[in-house]
């Protein structure tokens, strides 16, 4: 996947004051978050088929697969917000 952002001039120069490269700096950013929800996924999914004698599926993007199918994780999207009644 690839994302673009758009960084107003005020927004870039403050960034360039921080870090050398914004690009790698952005990108390195998320690929942290991803692997730590990568993570966290793993962790559940790992609980879910002991619980339920579920054969875990090989490999990681196999499982972050499999938790999506089985229903243990689902997109943020999908989930109603922090307050927000069903």
């Amino acid at each position: 996947m690839e994302y673009t952002i758009t960084l107003t001039e005020t927004e870039n120069k403050a960034m360039e004051y921080i870090i050398n490269d914004v690009d790698d700096w952005i990108t390195n950013a998320a690929k942290v978050r991803a692997r730590k929800a990568t993570q966290e996924i793993i962790t559940l999914l790992v609980a879910h088929c002991n619980e339920n004698e579920i054969a875990l599926a090989v490999g990681v993007d196999a499982q972050v697969a499999q938790a999506y199918e089985l229903g243990v994780v689902d997109r943020a999207a999908d989930r109603p917000a922090p307050g927000v009644p069903e």
